[in-house]
């Protein structure tokens, strides 16, 4: 299992450059891609967006390309702006009478007057990029791995704790029968006392229907049968490798159902403790499982 947090650098050099790939994930539901590189290196946007396409899955990731020429640097003249500049100046001595010539200091400062030579992007400077960039996964997914080996660590504390509670509610709601059935039998009694009438001896096949209706309605038996079984898909979802994100969100929903539902059935305040600490597990996991890839 890996996590979405990361970050990985590459880098590349060649004859005449040097390039470095810079990564950075944080989570996401999908994936996300922002790439920022200079205009020269367009061209490499779309085998870029591919090759991270295809070693990642589910997050935003930043991407940082630059490429740095090493060898000597060539500039090339704005000739238009040193003409245009050189006949303004020669406008503003004629109609103002001054004397001198334009400077070659004054003009060598001119912002735009000198641009270093771009040859463009060689074959070899975008091999030296597509290695930086593996580079750059390979030191990413290590570290994603990492994370991931450590939130298996805190995500199956979390399921601990949800089975320290299950027993609770599984050894609780088998004494669920006996208590409705008093409950009822006090109930009626107390009604037979409030209007001054004599308690007779109640029907107890009757009571026994009446008990056994109530008892379905809260069995939960289905519930904590359930949660056991989300637990085992959920260790052995986080133990697999891959993308396995996607299929915990789920299993934390079902978590939640399962939770809610032995809650809404059960009166006894030892079962909805339990329930209650479950819930509390399950939360804890979805906060974790937010950043699993």
């Amino acid at each position: 299992m890996k996590s979405m947090t990361g970050f990985g650098r590459g880098t590349a050099q060649g004859e005449g450059f040097s390039a470095a790939v810079d990564l950075k994930t944080v989570n996401n539901r999908f994936l996300d891609i922002h790439l920022r590189t200079s205009t020269e290196l367009s061209a490499i946007e779309a085998l870029v967006r591919r090759r991270v396409g295809e070693r990642l899955s589910r997050g935003r990731v930043d991407i940082n390309i630059s490429i740095e020429r090493t060898s000597e640097v060539t500039y090339e003249l704005n000739r238009p702006l040193i003409a245009g500049f050189i006949t303004a100046m020669r406008e503003m001595q004629k109609e103002f009478g001054l004397t001198g010539e334009p400077d070659i200091n004054v003009l060598a400062r001119l912002p735009g007057a000198m641009m270093a030579s771009r040859d463009g992007i060689s074959e070899e400077m975008l091999k030296g990029v597509e290695q930086a960039l593996d580079e750059a996964l390979g030191e990413l997914e290590a570290m994603r791995r990492r994370e991931g080996a450590a939130l298996v660590a805190e995500m199956g504390a979390r399921l601990d704790e949800i089975e320290r509670n299950l027993p609770v509610i599984e050894s609780l709601s088998g004494e669920q029968i006996e208590t409705y059935r008093a409950r009822v039998y006090k109930r009626i009694s107390e009604l037979l006392a409030r209007d001054g009438l004599e308690i007779v001896e109640l029907d107890q096949g009757r009571l026994a229907q009446e008990v056994a209706y109530l008892a379905d309605r809260s069995d939960i038996t289905e519930e904590t049968a359930r949660l056991r079984s989300h637990v085992a898909q959920f260790r052995a979802a986080i133990a697999e490798e891959g993308d396995t994100g996607k299929r915990l969100d789920f299993l934390l929903q079902e978590f939640n159902r399962e939770a809610n539902t032995v809650l809404s059935k059960s009166t006894d305040l030892a079962i909805k403790e339990a329930a209650l600490a479950i819930k509390a597990a399950v939360e804890k996991l979805r906060e974790q499982v937010q950043n699993v890839e």
